[in-house]
């Protein structure tokens, strides 16, 4: 029976940099990082790091153009309840929840997979939640140039649960808008009510 094994791909020597300097925390927490259950450890919180900030060498926009087509529809296209897994920029603390992505066609759409792939491109950064769902909608305006764009995030901080004011159960939304979503109360109303439904 073969072993199992997973090829995943990092940058060298960004992990092994980060890799000493994870190690230097762990020393300077009083831990002691050659013990059995640490020693790895520097190196796989650098992998981690490498994966959760990898939306930085990636062009959102390209992920749209890849899959624009011209079509007639002018109604709106929402994707809601996207996953979203994010790090503080303050804190270097997760956090997570969903954002919900609408926009209004005029005379383009895009592939629906690509709009989770450009929240995730946003999202895997050091950000904040109000510059993430501001990047997401210019993202899509400046690209498809429709009608309007709409995005709401929701989600929860572990800076406020873990640490800090240690609010259990909070929760911050966001929200950007453009065009229509802007301009027209009811064409925002319709987006909330789909967005924010709870079947």
């Amino acid at each position: 029976m073969a072993l199992y094994s997973k090829e995943e791909r990092y940058d060298e020597a960004a992990v092994q940099a980060m890799a000493a300097a994870y190690r230097k925390v762990i020393e300077t927490c009083g831990e002691d990082p050659s013990r059995e259950g640490l020693l790895k450890t520097p190196e796989r919180a650098a992998k981690a790091m490498a994966v959760l900030t990898s939306g930085m060498g990636v062009d959102p926009a390209e992920i749209l153009r890849s899959a624009l087509f011209h079509e007639a529809n002018d109604e709106m296209v929402l994707v809601k309840d996207i996953e979203v897994y994010s790090l503080c920029e303050h804190h270097m603390l997760p956090f997570f929840g969903k954002a919900h992505v609408a926009y209004i066609p005029d005379g383009a759409i895009v592939g629906l997979s690509k709009i989770p792939r450009v929240v995730d491109a946003f999202a895997r950064r050091l950000q904040v939640q109000e510059r993430l769902t501001e990047q997401i909608r210019d993202c899509i305006q400046d690209t498809l140039n429709p009608k309007g764009v709409a995005v709401v995030v929701e989600a929860r901080h572990l800076c406020m649960q873990m640490r800090g004011v240690e609010k259990q159960n909070s929760v911050t939304t966001t929200s950007a808008f453009t065009g229509l979503f802007l301009d027209d109360p009811r064409t925002r109303r319709e987006f909330m009510g789909l967005a924010l439904h709870r079947s």
